[in-house]
């Protein structure tokens, strides 16, 4: 899949077969991850890769709208150092995990962690040291089914020169 397609196909995955998935794929995506911009190449993330069915469920009973991230295959908990910029280069990591994932045929999910009430128990059950914060948990799995929202069209969303121009 080239890249253009895989930007223009991906979708937000919440339902997944309960299968595994493959280590070296993991280590893929997680290096995509890795590679995202970051600002003044602080590189502020660390990255904690979850298989194991028993932590899956608590953090998906930690979280408010991640539950599916109990039938996932893995679950990438993307932590950065609180460092001016580490929204920006952990979001930009977490998008690279997405579309790294999908690339691999597989499907995914961004669960919103910064600023949830649950960052610091996730951090807790991951033994996360305090200089970090959780910014993303991306459930990755065999999809069981794959959704198709509508999408705004370029014309209702691209301004030329101006805003209305």
């Amino acid at each position: 899949m080239d890249a253009i397609e895989c930007l223009k196909t991906r979708r937000s995955v919440r339902s997944y077969k309960q299968e595994s998935i493959d280590r070296g794929v993991i280590e893929d995506i997680v290096d995509c991850g890795r590679l995202a911009a970051t600002a003044i190449n602080l590189q502020p993330w660390q990255f904690i890769a979850i298989t194991d069915r028993e932590m899956l469920q608590k953090i998906a009973e930690t979280t408010d709208h991640g539950k599916f991230i109990a039938d996932a295959g893995c679950c990438i908990a993307v932590f950065c150092e609180k460092v001016k910029y580490y929204l920006e280069d952990g979001s930009a990591a977490t998008q690279n995990i997405l579309l790294a994932a999908h690339a691999h045929g597989l499907g995914a999910c961004w669960v919103a962690g910064d600023k949830k009430p649950y960052c610091d128990e996730i951090a807790r059950l991951l033994n996360v040291p305090d200089k970090y914060t959780l910014v993303s948990l991306v459930a990755i799995g065999r999809p069981a089914a794959v959704p198709n929202p509508p999408k705004k069209s370029l014309s209702e969303v691209l301004h030329w020169e101006r805003f209305g121009g």
